[in-house]
């Protein structure tokens, strides 16, 4: 199956905003700022409507497993934006992940 290009930008928009949700929540559990929470639930209500929006273009045996792209985007924020210490085994993980979404999208 080919995928659009368009299709790989949403599916890529759409992983991006779950893990700005996740974001978003753990800054509201440090910080106890209203916009925190709000912007949390805002990514992650996007990022639903996005993978709605694919599942009426791919099949679900593409779209999902590409949510695993969220834990991707997820350990460049904890790693850069809250400073967390990021092991090698994650970054291996990361790199697991990869190969198995290019197999997915290939």
């Amino acid at each position: 199956m080919l995928i659009d290009s368009w299709m790989v930008v949403v599916l890529i928009v759409m992983t991006l905003c779950g893990s700005m949700g996740g974001a978003g929540l753990k800054a509201y559990a440090t910080s106890r700022k209203k916009l925190h929470v709000l912007m949390g639930l805002g990514f992650y209500g996007m990022g639903a409507l996005l993978n709605i929006v694919l599942l009426k273009f791919l099949p679900l045996t593409v779209v999902l497993p590409a949510n695993a792209l969220t834990y991707v985007w997820t350990l460049f924020i904890a790693k850069f934006a809250f400073r967390e210490k990021v092991g090698p085994l994650r970054w291996l993980g990361v790199v697991c992940i990869m190969g198995g979404l290019g197999f997915l999208v290939w």
